[in-house]
C-alpha cells in the first residue's frame, strides 16, 4: 500500500490549490459524485470506485465504497503511541473549519474515519462496549480533522494541524485533548460489504451543499518523538479523483 514520496508531495499541492454519472461496484449501482475506476495495485479495501455527499434535512452522509471489504485491514500494533500507524478513509472538504468548531480558515476540514489500535482518541465513547472508554482505537470511528501543508512531515506532505504549547484556539466540544486540530464527535460509521458511511448533522446543512469534496484512502502515522508535527499523512493509497481537484458536489 505504501505509495512513492511524488504521489504523497502531490496530494498536499493539490489539497493547497483545491481551496456526475452512473456507475456501478460490486454488482450495484451508484449514481452522482466520484466514480474511479478499479486498480489492482492498490489493496482492495483502500481501492476507492465511489465517493458522494448527500444530504436530507440537516443530515449529511459521507459515503465511499471500495473494491474489496471496506474495513478489513487494520494497522499491526506496536505497543506505543510514538510512531505508530492510523489507516483511514478520508472526505477532504471545502468546508470551512469554524462551521464544526475550529477556527476560521485554520486549514482544510476533512472528515475521516480510521482506525488505530495502539492509542485511543475518543474518550467519551466506549465503541467496544466493555465498559472502558479508553481501549477500542483499533475499531473504526470518526474524526474532523483539519490539514495543512507541513514540511516538518517531509518535503511538501500533509499533516493534521498542531496546536502550539500555549496557544488556545476556538475547538469543537468534543475536542479529545490531542494537541492537534482533530474532533471526536461520535458519529459512529457503518462499515458493510464494500462501503463506508457516515451520518452527520450539521446546524446549517448549506455550508454542506455549497462546498465540494473528494475521497482519499491514506496512512497516517504519529511521530516517533510524540511532537509537533505529532500526525503526518505518510501513504496515500489512492485519490478518488486521481488529482485531488474535489470535483465531487454534494447530491449531483
Amino acid at each position: 500500500m505504501r505509495q512513492n514520496t511524488t504521489r504523497r508531495f502531490a496530494l498536499a499541492a493539490a489539497l493547497t490549490l483545491a481551496i456526475g454519472g452512473v456507475h456501478a461496484h460490486d454488482g450495484k449501482a451508484h449514481t452522482g459524485g466520484i466514480a474511479s475506476t478499479a486498480n489492482k495495485a492498490v489493496t482492495a479495501d483502500f481501492d476507492i470506485v465511489h465517493t458522494k455527499i448527500s444530504t436530507d434535512k440537516n443530515i449529511a452522509t459521507f459515503h465511499m465504497a471500495v473494491s474489496g471489504k471496506a474495513g478489513k485491514s487494520t494497522p499491526a500494533a506496536t505497543g506505543k503511541l510514538a510512531g505508530s500507524d492510523v489507516f483511514s478513509y478520508v472526505w477532504p472538504t471545502t468546508i470551512d473549519p469554524y462551521e464544526v468548531g475550529f477556527e476560521k480558515g485554520a486549514g482544510i476540514l476533512a472528515m475521516a474515519v480510521t482506525a488505530h489500535p495502539d492509542f485511543d482518541d475518543t474518550p467519551l465513547y466506549d465503541e467496544n462496549g466493555d465498559g472502558k472508554r479508553d481501549n477500542d482505537g483499533n475499531l473504526w470511528h470518526s474524526h474532523w480533522v483539519v490539514l495543512k501543508p507541513n514540511d516538518a512531515c517531509g518535503p511538501g506532505a500533509l499533516g493534521v494541524v498542531d496546536i502550539p504549547e500555549g496557544s488556545k484556539p476556538r475547538l469543537p466540544k468534543t475536542w479529545p485533548g490531542f494537541p492537534i486540530l482533530l474532533d471526536s464527535p461520535g458519529w459512529s460509521p457503518t462499515l458493510n460489504a464494500e462501503t463506508v458511511e457516515v451520518k452527520v448533522p450539521f446546524d446549517d446543512i448549506g455550508v454542506v451543499t455549497a462546498g465540494s469534496f473528494d475521497g482519499v484512502t491514506a496512512g497516517l502515522r504519529v511521530n516517533a518523538s510524540v511532537h509537533a508535527p505529532l500526525l503526518c499523512v505518510v501513504d496515500v493509497f489512492k485519490v478518488a479523483s486521481g488529482n485531488l481537484s474535489l470535483p465531487g458536489k454534494p447530491n449531483q
